[in-house]
């Protein structure tokens, strides 16, 4: 599916207006959703995942000398600094992205001079990787400017470090590389052990829903944490019992987990549970999917759910709502929270022929148990970043 031809138009309109002229490059980057294996990424797990046919577009041209003009036309601000010195900013936070890429390429190619603007059709903040698509877009956009060529996981490190060191956010590698390496209709793969990445043949017959609760809990860092702990806290046990060397959960099968958890502390045996389930359904799914058996493939996700619930304890009321709901639509297939939970969006699998209908049940139940509304919108398995 190719992008949406409104978003590239008005991008260039916008670039027109503020800069004049026409940019030299054109990129486009999608965003993400994650469809199983949860927390797995710092765990050295599996995890699938799917470029969706909304993203970002960045248009860039050079300019003299050192200057650099970054233009956001959804916001009205233009951040301006020299190519070869610059450090994040506090006023003009979605540049950050932008400038942590500028400082990846550098390690790669001389940058110099240029002007870019963005625009994005991804809601902020709501579990589908905007963040993501910017860099990529951008580092796409920006490497082809100055003739850099970058293979894709080192254009996706680089993304990752701009989050690290521009945006203060550490996270892993799972959406820049799920943004370079979507593919129509497939899933993708990434083993976050040797990086290896595979994709995987979507029926389609099948899309999905993304529903967006708009619901940040408090305290969700300190969560992340006690969790990440507890994850490394399990894995020091299981090497201690285990006949052979345990370097993550990921070395950990379920049955193991059933001989020895009672002899765990009772929270790392439940956030380690989650852990060693999700990669188990992650190659599970894998299998499914490559043999056409797509409503096995969804009761993973429902089962994933029930063990972000039960044992991870990373969900909350609304997600839980929508997933129950759900579990009872005709055409839906499978449901889970999506992301790092503790609120943001659950993802439904359903019957491309259905996907109006649950959108709308969906929102009308919500809206009818909280009082408030959930952004729901059909998003499919899309092809990763390119040039426009």
């Amino acid at each position: 599916m190719t992008p949406d031809n409104s978003l590239i138009q008005q991008t260039y309109a916008d670039y027109r207006s503020h800069f004049g002229g026409e940019p030299e490059v054109a990129a486009f980057a999608p965003g993400r959703i994650e469809v199983l294996g949860n927390h797995t990424d710092y765990n050295e797990g599996y995890v699938l995942s799917a470029a969706i046919d909304l993203g970002t577009c960045f248009l860039a041209a050079r300019s003299p000398g050192s200057r650099c003009a970054l233009y956001a036309p959804d916001v009205g601000e233009e951040d301006v600094f020299d190519a070869g010195s610059f450090s994040p900013c506090d006023t003009h936070r979605w540049a950050n992205y932008i400038k942590g890429v500028i400082a990846g390429l550098r390690s790669h190619s001389a940058i110099g001079g240029l002007v870019g603007c963005f625009r994005s059709n991804l809601p902020i903040a709501s579990g589908l990787s905007s963040s993501a698509a910017l860099e990529i877009s951008s580092a796409l956009a920006i490497a082809h400017l100055f003739n850099a060529e970058i293979p894709p996981l080192e254009l996706a490190r680089i993304g990752q470090s701009a989050e690290h060191h521009f945006a203060g956010v550490r996270c892993g590698l799972l959406d820049q590389v799920t943004s370079l390496f979507g593919k129509q209709d497939e899933l993708v793969m990434m083993d976050f052990r040797t990086l290896a990445i595979q994709t995987v043949p979507l029926s389609r017959d099948a899309c999905f829903v993304v529903c967006n609760t708009g619901v940040k809990h408090t305290l969700v860092d300190s969560a992340y944490n006690e969790r990440r702990a507890k994850c490394e806290e399990a894995a020091t046990f299981f090497n201690s019992v285990l006949p052979r060397p345990i370097g993550a959960l990921r070395d950990v099968t379920w049955a193991e987990w059933e001989q020895h958890s009672k002899a765990m502390d009772p929270d790392a045996a439940r956030r380690s549970a989650h852990v060693i389930g999700e990669n188990e359904r992650v190659l599970k799914g894998m299998d499914l999917l490559r043999h056409g058996q797509l409503p096995e493939f969804g009761q993973l996700m429902f089962s994933s759910h029930a063990s972000s619930r039960e044992y991870f304890e990373n969900s909350c009321a609304e997600l839980d709502y929508i997933v129950e709901q759900a579990s009872s639509l005709n055409g839906v297939l499978g449901a889970r929270l999506s992301g790092g939970g503790f609120g943001g969006s659950a993802l439904l699998l359903v019957h491309e022929r259905s996907a109006a209908d649950v959108s709308r049940k969906i929102a009308d139940l919500y809206a009818g148990r909280f009082g408030k509304h959930c952004e729901v919108r059909r998003v499919s398995a899309s092809a990763g970043a390119h040039m426009l």
